[in-house]
């Protein structure tokens, strides 16, 4: 270092004996001083003499810009060794045209004055954003406030005060915003600054029908407002009380959700699947079902809410099984599904008709027939598709006694014997778990469960129906065999959700 600098003062000395008059006795508090500076190793007051009085005479009186460049650039790095880092700001602004690097000396070394210069510099060639980050930086707030909002950088402002602003600064940007009627991002910044009200009336106000991310933003308020009258607000203008147009109940149950009122939660999931369920949308409610029975909880989901996730269950493994040809876990699938029909409105009588084919296939023929016989009354009978009419209509004119008994497993709370289809046990008064693969009661010795959704499965049935299937049937996640493991001991489940009811 000292070699270096040695070399510097030597090379200034030689540009001022060239640049004259120079150290002389016409000069000599000049002269007196820069020997001081060399003696001491005062190195940035050394080249900020040098800069100022050496190089610039030296380098006009060669009349060579080369020369000027490689002279500026030396003085540069003088000052980025001496660690003068407002010089060097300079130095590369003005006299390199390195605003790049002007910009990274003074990020790297929290350069007040330097972010002030290298914002000036910005200001000249119309980079509005870049220079408001630089008067943040060099805390002139006020000045890039007033800058951000002449060129219509507001947002980039917002952005780069970011967590650290005060709730002053925050409402100055919400009332920009509220006078440009920008109501998305008004009520944004008013939100971020506690005003809860104005966020509130901010989002309403513009919520459409194709962008939903202003509700997100006004369930968010409500949850922090913990304010009964916005509460109200919000709940009226979901369901249409404002406008006299419902909104997606899936508003409603985020916010009571958001507001850790599980009862209403559940009571709108169960709506919402209602509703679906009526439309005949039975894959949409069973996938709506399972993720508000996430959201909630199997502790706080209640009772009604779990059996329709059965039902809709049941319903879905139809389809798996009879494309594998399981014929006897169809029939049995949709016996549970019949015993249900009043909540598959849209598709009575085809259901029931798949329940007589199946069972027949499955050599339950007393069901075949209780579901024949039932599709024989004058409100379905019309409706039977024609090509299932004659074998529906020979089930009834020839029954056949015959029903192909079930096979029992035990319970796994208390190892009673229990029907292999059957939910609930009749010694311990437990619902059995069932298994997601299957539709029948979960066992001790056979558990398992998808690493995604923690629904419980018979191992052996899983992986098995994994052969040919690539999701789980619950949760719809990509699943290989691979990824399903025995589990010795479900105790700790069996406790977590072992309840009488």
């Amino acid at each position: 270092m000292q070699c270096r600098l040695g070399t510097f003062i030597s090379a200034c000395w030689e540009c001022e004996a060239r640049c004259g008059p120079g150290i002389d006795a016409s000069q000599p508090n000049r002269a007196k001083r820069l020997r001081s500076y060399t003696e001491g190793y005062e190195r940035t007051r050394l080249v900020t003499y040098c800069d100022k009085y050496l190089l610039p005479k030296f380098c006009s009186s060669m009349r060579k810009p080369r020369k000027l460049t490689t002279s500026y650039k030396e003085a540069a790095e003088a000052y980025e060794k001496a660690k003068d880092h407002d010089n060097h700001i300079r130095m590369l602004l003005e006299h390199l045209g390195q605003p790049e690097a002007a910009m990274r000396v003074a990020q790297q070394n929290h350069s007040l004055t330097g972010a002030k210069m290298v914002a000036r510099f910005l200001l000249k060639l119309g980079d509005y954003s870049t220079a408001i980050h630089f008067l943040a930086m060099s805390q002139c707030g006020e000045e890039a406030f007033q800058l951000a909002q002449k060129h219509g950088q507001m947002e980039t402002y917002a952005e780069i005060i970011g967590p650290n602003a005060t709730a002053e600064e925050l409402q100055s940007i919400a009332l920009h915003f509220e006078e440009e009627n920008k109501h998305h991002l008004a009520g944004k910044f008013f939100l971020r600054s506690g005003k809860y009200a104005k966020a509130l009336k901010h989002f309403l106000s513009h919520h459409t029908g194709e962008d939903h991310s202003s509700l997100d933003l006004a369930i968010e308020t409500i949850s922090l407002a913990k304010d009964e009258v916005l509460k109200s607000q919000l709940i009226d203008y979901l369901m249409g009380e404002t406008d006299g147009i419902p909104k997606d109940a899936h508003y409603l149950f985020r916010l009571y959700m958001a507001l850790d009122q599980h009862e209403e939660a559940a009571r709108t999931a169960i709506i919402i699947t209602r509703e679906e369920q009526a439309q005949g949308n039975y894959r949409s409610a069973h996938d709506m079902l399972f993720s508000m029975y996430q959201t909630l909880g199997a502790q706080r989901a209640p009772a009604e809410m779990a059996a329709n996730l059965l039902l809709l269950h049941s319903y879905v493994l139809v389809k798996v099984h009879i494309k594998i040809g399981n014929h006897l876990k169809g029939a049995h699938l949709l016996m549970r599904v019949a015993k249900n029909i009043s909540k598959f409105p849209m598709h009575v009588v085809p259901i029931l008709t798949s329940t007589v084919i199946e069972c027949h296939r499955a050599r339950l023929h007393m069901s075949a027939f209780s579901y024949a016989s039932m599709l024989m009354r004058p409100e379905y009978r019309n409706k039977i598709d024609a090509k299932y009419t004659k074998r529906i209509e020979a089930v009834v004119r020839r029954p056949n006694s015959y029903e192909l008994e079930e096979n029992n497993s035990p319970c796994p709370f208390c190892n009673h014997s229990v029907p292999t289809n059957e939910l609930f046990c009749p010694a311990c008064k437990n619902n059995i778990p069932y298994c997601i693969a299957s539709g029948q009661h979960m066992v001790r010795d056979n558990w398992s469960v998808c690493p995604h959704c923690n629904f419980p499965a018979c191992y052996s049935e899983f992986t098995s129906l994994l052969e040919t299937e690539s999701t789980c049937p619950m949760c719809s996640q990509a699943l290989i065999p691979e990824d399903i493991h025995l589990i010795a001991d479900p105790t700790a489940y069996l406790q977590a959700i072992g309840t009488h009811d």
